[in-house]
């Protein structure tokens, strides 16, 4: 079986994040710089991983501001 891609890890790693509490919503994500730094990867891996969890709605993109955890819309209805 072929090991997971480097984005795929990255989104897992954030979804446990939020999972555990060490990102709560509201919360910003650390920048694009600081999570290559982090995983080790390049910026197009995290902006991959970032467009993976914007479209899955765990997080969302404000212009010039920064990527911030969305309130969890699970609990709703």
């Amino acid at each position: 079986m072929p090991a997971k891609p480097k984005w795929a890890q990255i989104v897992d790693s954030i979804r446990a994040q939020i999972a555990t509490g060490d990102l709560r919503p509201g919360d910003k994500l650390p920048s694009t710089s600081e999570l290559c730094k982090q995983y080790d990867v390049s910026a197009i891996v995290v902006r991959q991983a970032i467009n993976a969890l914007k479209v899955e709605g765990v997080v969302e993109g404000v212009g010039g501001v920064g990527v911030f955890v969305v309130e969890d819309s699970g609990s709703v209805g």
